[in-house]
């Protein structure tokens, strides 16, 4: 077995759209530099997914100077969005939660709404440092987050995706596979570890820096859009169902908290702690 080691970063600027592997990453408290501080809301300012939006999976946000953001989609012209001043902000909800956000301004919202064809807002998170606290039963006092689902850093292997790819054709649409790691919009992908190894992880360590791990991550139904192309199938949930149901809850992947920052290297060695 060789030894694990981080394989790929993934940072994505504006939640459920597509971003850049960069070879390295600083890690803050709440997660990846630059990663899902931006989000779309809806007229009712709730957020916005490719839960709800499959057409989100074709469009693509790299991180521009200052904070700001490139948006670029099929059949529109790039638009690069600066971080707004602070200001205003407006009450939006994420998941149940009510989390502060900055508008971003006309030109993005008008941006969005018409690659979507949809009443949708960008909005920025000004402050990650005490904008949105993590759930309690899993954190620290203190500890916040990014825009991601739930956690600051989503960790997976290439092992159990070869794992579930095998399974999936065994299935009963084996057409659909294999899948790519994409389809779990990971922060951090391992290598060199055995099938489903993380399932045991407690803490690790990536490099300089240590993660404590706070939950396996529930999968829905992102997983089976196509992200170059927006097309939904029925893999991954379908096999995911069968064979890695926990509590109701279909699992790959876990959720992790930063308990130190630092910065990421892609190639960094990858020791599990507990």
């Amino acid at each position: 077995m060789p030894t694990p080691a981080l394989h790929s970063l993934h940072v994505r600027p504006v939640k459920s759209l597509g971003g850049p592997s960069p070879v390295e990453a600083a890690v803050e408290p709440w997660g990846l530099a630059g990663d899902r501080r931006w989000m779309l809301i809806d007229a009712e300012a709730t957020v916005v997914t490719q839960r709800q939006q499959a057409r989100l999976a074709s469009a693509f946000a790299e991180p521009a100077p200052h904070g700001g953001v490139r948006l670029s989609a099929p059949g529109m012209e790039p638009l690069t969005v600066a971080a707004p001043e602070p200001s205003a902000t407006v009450t939006t909800e994420i998941f149940r939660k009510r989390v502060e956000a900055v508008p971003a301004g006309t030109a993005a919202d008008e941006w969005f709404r018409t690659y979507l064809g949809d009443d949708v807002r960008l909005v920025h998170l000004d402050d990650p440092a005490r904008r949105r606290p993590i759930d309690p039963e899993f954190a620290l006092p203190g500890e916040t987050v990014n825009f991601a689902d739930g956690y600051p850093v989503l960790a997976t292997t290439l092992s159990s995706l070869d794992a579930l790819n095998s399974l999936i054709a065994q299935g009963d649409h084996p057409d659909e596979g294999p899948l790519p790691m994409d389809r779990f919009r990971p922060t951090v992908v391992v290598g060199g570890t055995a099938p489903w190894d993380e399932d045991g992880w407690r803490r690790l360590a990536i490099g300089e820096v240590t993660f404590r791990v706070a939950k396996p991550c529930a999968r829905c139904v992102v997983t089976t859009t196509d992200q170059r192309t927006g097309h939904r199938g029925k893999e991954p949930l379908r096999t995911l169902a069968r064979h890695r149901l926990t509590d109701r809850k279909m699992l790959f992947g876990q959720n992790l908290i930063p308990e130190r920052t630092g910065t990421l290297r892609v190639g960094d060695p990858v020791e599990i702690l507990d």
